[in-house]
């Protein structure tokens, strides 16, 4: 028996808090390392450990994805026989594929595994243009890329950089795509079938891009799975998400003129997001949910675990962002995130549009006191006014602090005539007696905790591709309530990473990583005026719930975003005016909602969230990998 199995039984309090920061410390996210020791260290252990009570004490399911991992490639990649298959396969369209590779220093056992992992593909129409910029040419790699007439390589004399390098291979590739790998990571036997099978499938592609995991050694387990959204023009802004395996149509690729030196470290994310601007539908950007690339991990690599490796990679990703914004006639400035490799933007809007706070509210003084003293002690902006829309209250406390709130010239209540419940009337009621150019809808349950939460807000709203804005909801507890919605999952939708620490990471740290999503909810959520103009409002058909969720879904049908914007905060005390769906009327009422609500949106439950990889479980809120 170990020593610790005696002085801390399995069972015993210690050794589950030991095992929760073990969770914590193996985490995708070293970040939360460094998060739990500031923790620890600024308020000690007791409140240390119930600020990570989720974990402790089992509120938040926790996977060992790597383990959970090994059983996904077994369930998921080709058998044998599959992979014989595409070696027999005949497709209609057989493009050559370029695959790009400068070098550097490239180590002998790297470079030969990777002819290898080519060689092996099982589709074959295929060239590797090699552009060599290390000092001396290392004649050992010689008998590697002359044993097959597709590789193609060229001794520059002189490191060019990362981005010269690149150039120079494409010059000497005649492909009608060309694909970026480093020369040190690997491509699955299966790759390039896939990539050329959604190429037929899709005979308008400009760009191509997968999932991707890690890897140190072939005799060692593959793991840290990236699978990905499709594509997502925020998330992309926000952080490199698309990183490898990144395929370009030829005829793109001569568009944009290659990379670029000046972005050397970010020289890719440069050209992803020239891509976002050049090509011709951003229907032609395709995502392939199958991990298709192997991103080696060792001591020189960005892939290191530690993202410390080459730290200017990182901070050239500031000016290659802040460059596309000013190109797509964007004003905004580019700071870092909250996770290494991730970014803020601070878009700006013009002028000083006035924006109204729709707030409805029964009974319930000291909820909706809470949060207009929220609004008006925190707010940094000055234009807005707040509009209490009265739903039947019964308490003549709430009506006394009608009159006191109407004193403010900010503040007007409206009355709901109907009798009962329903959101959306309620809603649209407020819109349509507000002056405001911008329209918040924010439930009386709420503490605005982020200052400059109207400014944050209104620079995304303020967008003509953006149709609606919503942020971070925090409970009171510290954990997340909400940072985004994904249809599909739990039935209907669920909110992302419900029940996470707001100190920790999750999946790739996208909790706290600006990026669209198909609904954001109504509990705070920015738009245009205009916006409820064109779809029609809220959908009075839908009382109580989904109203959010169906309108976001009315807003995509316009080809606008949903934006997550988690760099604003607000505290949710999460329906204390209604309460919870826990009488059988209710609960029957609920269900007819489920079924009138799938019916009406039949289509994206049939295709799947686009904002949400499909090897992902659909019974978990935290990016569970689905078995």
């Amino acid at each position: 028996m170990r020593l610790r199995d005696k002085i801390f039984p399995e069972g015993t309090i210690v050794r589950k808090i030991l095992r929760a920061f073990a969770h914590i410390f193996k985490g995708l996210h070293p970040h939360n390392i460094r998060t739990v020791f500031k923790m620890l260290r600024e308020q000690g252990l007791i409140k240390t450990i119930k600020e990570v009570n989720g974990i402790i004490f089992g509120k938040v399911e926790y996977d060992d994805i790597n383990k959970i991992y090994q059983e996904w490639i077994k369930n998921n990649e080709p058998t044998l026989e599959e992979i014989e298959e595409q070696r027999n396969h005949n497709f209609k369209i057989n493009p050559k594929i370029s695959i790009l590779v400068p070098m550097y220093n490239t180590p002998y056992k790297f470079f030969k595994e990777l002819v290898e992992c080519l060689i092996n593909q099982t589709y074959t129409n295929w060239e590797l243009c090699l552009a060599d910029g290390s000092p001396n040419q290392d004649k050992t790699l010689e008998e590697i890329y002359k044993s097959d007439e597709r590789i193609k390589y060229k001794f520059l004399g002189e490191n060019k950089g990362i981005a010269g390098n690149t150039n120079e291979c494409i010059k000497i590739a005649t492909g009608d795509f060309i694909a970026l790998f480093d020369h040190d990571d690997l491509l699955p036997v299966f790759s390039l079938y896939e990539v050329v099978k959604c190429i037929n499938e899709n005979p308008e592609v400009e760009f191509i891009y997968t999932d991707e995991d890690k890897i140190t050694t072939l005799d060692k387990p593959r793991f840290n799975p990236h699978f990905k959204p499709d594509f997502s023009l925020d998330f992309l802004r926000a952080n490199n998400y698309i990183c490898h395996f990144s395929v370009f149509k030829k005829e793109l690729m001569d568009k944009l003129e290659g990379e670029r030196s000046k972005y050397d470290g970010a020289q890719d994310f440069d050209i992803i997001l020239r891509v976002s601007e050049n090509v011709k539908d951003l229907k032609n950007i395709i995502h392939i949910p199958k991990v298709l690339y192997h991103w080696r991990v060792h001591p020189n690599s960005t892939a290191q675990a530690d993202t410390q490796a080459k730290p200017y990679a990182f901070e050239a990703g500031i000016p290659a962002i802040q460059d596309h914004l000013e190109r797509v006639g964007l004003k905004g400035t580019v700071e870092h995130g909250a996770s290494l490799g991730t970014y803020r933007i601070r878009y700006q809007f013009e002028g000083n549009p006035k924006v109204s706070i729709i707030i409805p509210n029964k009974d319930e003084k000291a909820t909706l006191k809470t949060c207009i003293d929220s609004i008006l002690d925190k707010t940094t902006y000055k234009n807005y006014e707040i509009v209490v829309v009265e739903n039947n209250s019964e308490t003549e406390e709430i009506f006394e602090y009608y009159k006191k709130l109407e004193e403010n010239e900010r503040i007007k209540v409206i009355k709901y005539q109907e009798s009962g419940f329903n959101y959306s009337k309620i809603i649209n009621l407020g819109v349509k007696n507000s002056d405001g150019e911008f329209i918040v809808q924010l439930n009386n349950d709420t503490e605005i905790e982020t200052e400059d939460w109207l400014e944050d807000m209104l620079g995304f709203a303020s967008r003509e591709d953006v149709g609606a804005v919503g942020c971070k909801l925090i409970y009171p507890d510290n954990t997340i309530q909400h940072a985004g919605i994904v249809i599909g999952v739990d039935r209907v939708a669920t909110h992302l990473f419900r029940g996470l620490s707001r100190h920790l990471h999750g999946y790739f740290a996208r909790e706290s990583t600006i990026q669209d999503f198909s609904a954001v909810t109504a509990a705070c959520m920015m738009a245009k005026r205009s916006i409820y103009e064109e779809v029609g409002f809220m959908d009075e058909e839908m009382p109580v719930a989904f109203n959010d969720l169906d309108f976001c879904l009315k807003i995509r049908q316009t080809g606008r975003l949903i934006v997550y914007d988690p760099f604003v905060n607000i505290i949710h005390y999460e329906s204390k005016t209604r309460g919870y769906e826990d009488t059988p009327e209710k609960i029957e009422r609920f269900e007819r909602e489920i079924e009138k609500f799938q019916n009406k949106w039949k289509e994206i439950y049939e295709k799947g969230d686009p904002y949400y990889n499909k090897n992902f479980s659909l019974n978990s809120s935290n990016y569970s990998i689905r078995k």
